[in-house]
């Protein structure tokens, strides 16, 4: 019974565990006058339920420049990354800041700095 009884409170309490979704790495390169950037997650996806399901470019300022739908749940890539091309960056900003977002705890408050070439 005593089993039984802690599984069923793991199982409550569990959401309130969700792990953030964390940005884990990032390689930026310049294209012309636009950046591409392919940037690494790691989230216990877990299913459509909690999943990571966006990943986003912010400037200083907190302006976001480019934002990465992810379109579906990654329960069997831990971690995984995905590009973004096009991202268009003001002139004289040598430093951008990467979030990551999932379904159960939102946005990540811990962000990635990143130099850019």
């Amino acid at each position: 019974m005593l089993k039984k009884t802690i599984a069923a409170l793991a199982l409550i309490a569990s959401p309130a565990f969700a792990d953030n979704a964390q940005v884990q790495n990032v390689k930026v390169a310049k294209n012309g006058s636009s950046f591409t950037f392919d940037v690494t997650i790691l989230h216990t996806d877990i299913g459509w339920d909690d999943y990571a399901d966006i990943w986003r470019v912010k400037d200083a300022n907190g302006n976001v420049l480019g934002e990465r739908i992810l379109a579906h749940p990654h329960v069997n890539e831990r971690p995984f990354t995905r590009s973004l091309s096009g991202v268009k960056i003001p002139e004289g900003t040598t430093q951008v800041f990467i979030e990551a977002h999932d379904t159960v705890n939102g946005w990540n408050p811990e962000t990635k700095a990143v130099s850019l070439p």
